[in-house]
């Protein structure tokens, strides 16, 4: 064994003074980090995921995504193209330059035609082709990722960027370019209801609607049988709505800087979303919540007409994360159902009724025990999703709960039912269908980490970065009084407090002494290190 260079490491290290301002630097290291959002609030779980844990749990994922774990390794796997933007979403604030170089890794993945290899090597930053592509909603996560980083930085920079396509030489394009290419991606594959058409998988990869597999053994995410022109995705189309909203006002921002006419330039994207939106409404809705899907023959999946899997979640997070049925009262059903059927006091599970034998024509998802993993089992991730929509009409009492629901350090006292780490987020806890409901499974590196984070720091707290500066916009819990958030936004320390005078979430703001019009703390100005926020909360 070559021990040339591991042996100056081993010498270095035999001195204690070496070891010791080690881990005085790796102290202040994570102190640093740590502290770009920082929370007082009544409730210790909160307090300790947020300051500490979960932040810690943001980097650990964004650093391996699902390449390695206890549960993964080799090269089989890779890193993922849509995993990997949603882990930057926990970590964007915390280190904005390699979020930067992340998102320029993951953009010459992408395909000339828009779409993504599913997952590239960390090490070559090639694209997997063992798993290949056609997962139809990877695309749209770039975008929703882009969008996050330029809120928090204002690196508009980026968006020129020249990016290859497919790590191919003499290819390169704007990163804006890639985005438009992934939103086409979604419009160039539009099904018979004018919903976008699912591919191999969407967000659940176990949900393969084009693979018919009866073969033991064989890979049901990358085994297509069908021609893929059918089987729609109600929850890409809530994705799409999303996406093109992000990318409207990042078109009017961005190209308008160069002299054009910002509404003509985000009016396009903006109509698609809406005609997307009106689309849900149309072939999307069940009657009590949003369908999951539209199967190879034209059949629904998850609707009241079936005999299992009649509701799913994750069609109702992300149509109302869009906005989708908020002015008609849709979305408030569409959750009032989730409340009913899917809720349990362990989390949220991901569909139900589990299915209880193999169905052909709906792949890998029926495959497994009723309870556990995709077959009604509680997807951790899928959870925060169902927190954010809460927070949107206004309930701030049961996104909290369902918060607190999975939050693994107000799990710890029923660490023998738990039987996780207390202090990180599981991929999956078992539903109420299985015989060990609320024992969690396969922690550390999911994608729950970043979204947990997310719908606590950024929507239940509600303090969140846009273009324009710092939204204010908390659901807290009614029996809250208020808290204090320390958050460093664009180089600036914001110390913000929030106080509740009366019922209700309306924002009153006071920036460095002068009330402001809205909820929105404006960009720091040059030269200012530090911004004082008075939130008062209620009607």
């Amino acid at each position: 064994i070559n021990k040339r260079t591991v042996a100056p490491v081993i010498a270095r290290y035999r001195d204690p003074a070496n070891v010791a301002a080690a881990f005085e630097a790796l102290r202040v290291e994570w102190n640093d980090l740590l502290a770009q959002y920082q929370v007082e609030s009544p409730d210790v779980h909160t307090n300790r995921m947020v300051n500490v844990w979960n932040a810690y749990q943001c980097m650990v994922t964004f650093n391996l995504s699902r390449s390695a774990s206890y549960f993964e390794s080799g090269i089989g796997r890779g890193i993922g193209f849509r995993d990997s933007n949603q882990d930057l979403l926990g970590i964007a604030h915390m280190v904005p330059a390699r979020a930067r170089d992340r998102l320029l890794d993951i953009a010459a993945t992408q395909l000339d035609s828009g779409g993504a290899y599913h997952q590239y090597q960390p090490l070559t930053k090639r694209g997997n082709d063992g798993v290949g592509g056609n997962f139809n909603d990877d695309p749209l996560w770039l975008l929703l990722a882009v969008a996050a980083y330029l809120k928090e930085t204002g690196d508009w920079k980026i968006l020129d960027a020249p990016v290859p396509f497919d790590n191919r030489l003499g290819s390169e394009s704007p990163l804006y370019e890639h985005l438009q290419r992934s939103i086409q991606y979604t419009l160039d594959r539009l099904g018979p209801h004018g919903l976008p058409l699912i591919g191999r998988a969407d967000w659940n990869d176990c949900l393969n609607l084009n693979c018919f597999s009866n073969a033991p053994g064989e890979s049901f995410q990358t085994t297509t049988n069908k021609d893929g022109k059918i089987a729609e995705s109600v929850m890409i189309a809530g994705l799409f709505v999303l996406a093109a909203k992000e990318m409207a006002a990042i078109a009017e921002r961005y190209v308008g800087n160069a002299g054009v006419e910002r509404a003509s330039v985000g009016a396009p994207y903006d109509a698609a979303a809406e005609k997307m939106a009106a689309t849900i409404l149309t072939h999307g809705w069940d009657g009590e919540w949003f369908l999951r899907a539209y199967d190879n023959f034209g059949r629904k999946v998850g609707s009241r007409e079936n005999d299992e899997g009649k509701i799913f979640i994750e069609s109702q997070g992300w149509c109302v994360m869009a906005g989708v049925g908020l002015n008609d009262g849709r979305a408030a059903r569409a959750l009032a159902a989730v409340e009913k059927y899917l809720a349990t006091p362990h989390g949220i599970i991901l569909q139900q009724p589990a299915y209880a034998r193999y169905y052909l024509h709906l792949g890998e998802i029926s495959s497994y025990p009723p309870g556990y993993k995709e077959n009604a089992g509680i997807f951790c991730h899928t959870n925060p999703w169902i927190m954010i929509a809460e927070t949107l009409i206004g309930d701030g009492d049961l996104a909290y709960d369902y918060y607190s629901r999975i939050n693994p350090s107000a799990r710890e006292e029923i660490s023998d039912m738990h039987r996780c780490e207390p202090y990180v987020y599981a991929q999956m806890i078992a539903g109420r269908d299985a015989p060990t409901h609320g024992e969690a499974r396969n922690s550390w590196l999911t994608g729950t980490a970043a979204w947990s984070y997310v719908a606590i720091t950024q929507w239940i707290l509600g303090i969140r970065p846009t273009f324009d500066g710092l939204q204010i916009a908390p659901a807290i819990p009614r029996a809250w009084k208020g808290f204090r958030v320390t958050r460093v936004f664009r180089g600036v320390t914001y110390e913000i407090t929030v106080e509740r005078v009366g019922e209700g979430n309306a924002v009153s703001l006071i920036v460095d002494g002068k009330a402001m019009d809205g909820n929105v703390a404006p960009l720091p100005r040059d030269g200012q290190t530090r911004v004082s926020v008075k939130a008062v909360l209620g009607n």
